[in-house]
């Protein structure tokens, strides 16, 4: 599992309803199914469960991964952890993804004495502009998945197969061979990209807006997904997953 919290329902085995992750697409069952008990009695059980954690004293400094992860709505937990050793730097419980609690993590991090010399997230793209600061690699397997989802597998447009070629090639090449020939997937399929389609309202469109918005969501994280190459970040990851 790839601990996204990007899941959905994936059809039923025996009458147990069965769920599959949007990226991984690691299927699994819920929790009361796989227990043999109602939702009503994991949940009435859980309420004695005490969800405490004593964010522990560091030191040192390293590249931190930072992502939250769920167990049903308003449940999760925020999680920081060091590159190198794979242990925690921060836990916290969170309702929700939202900016202060990234902002909550890194602050905790360093205020107990650990430098942090990057930070490796997975695309939630305020924090790219909060934490500029920081030197920030965009993990590159969710890199691959967002524009996957706007392509297809199979995509029929050349246009789109080509591109989800260039991304099925981003964890073998280095920045400047991926920068050139994206830049001239764009020069190439300039009029693709910019084809409009005349709606009967008398108004226009973009004919292939899912291949533009995964054109635009490259353009964003491009220059978050090579940072990892730097000389400055050498031992940092490019993907999220440990």
């Amino acid at each position: 599992m790839c601990g996204s919290s990007h899941t959905m329902k994936n059809g039923k085995r025996k009458g147990v309803q069965l769920y599959v992750c949007r990226e991984c697409r690691y299927q699994f069952r819920n929790s009361a199914a796989a227990h043999g008990v109602s939702p009503s009695t994991i949940k009435r059980r859980l309420r004695y469960v005490e969800k405490t954690w004593e964010q522990p004293p560091l030191s040192g400094s390293g590249f931190v991964h930072l992502d939250g992860t769920y167990w049903g709505h308003n449940w999760g937990i925020m999680l920081g952890l060091d590159e190198e050793s794979g242990i925690p730097l921060y836990l916290g419980f969170i309702k929700s993804e939202t900016n202060q609690d990234y902002k909550d993590a890194v602050n905790s991090i360093e205020e107990r004495g650990y430098a942090i010399r990057g930070i490796i997230i997975d695309g939630k793209q305020s924090l790219f502009g909060i934490f500029s600061a920081y030197k920030i690699q965009m993990c590159q397997y969710h890199m691959k998945q967002i524009v996957k989802r706007y392509l297809t597998l199979h995509p029929r447009l050349l246009a789109a197969r080509e591109l989800k070629a260039l991304m099925d090639r981003l964890t073998k090449v280095g920045k400047a061979d991926f920068e050139a020939e994206y830049s001239l997937w764009k020069m190439t399929w300039k009029d693709t990209l910019n084809k409009r389609s005349l709606l009967r309202s008398g108004k226009t469109q973009f004919t292939h807006r899912r291949l533009r918005s995964a054109m635009h969501s490259v353009d964003f994280y491009l220059p978050y997904l090579f940072t990892y190459q730097l000389p400055e970040c050498k031992g940092m990851p490019n993907t999220t997953t440990r």
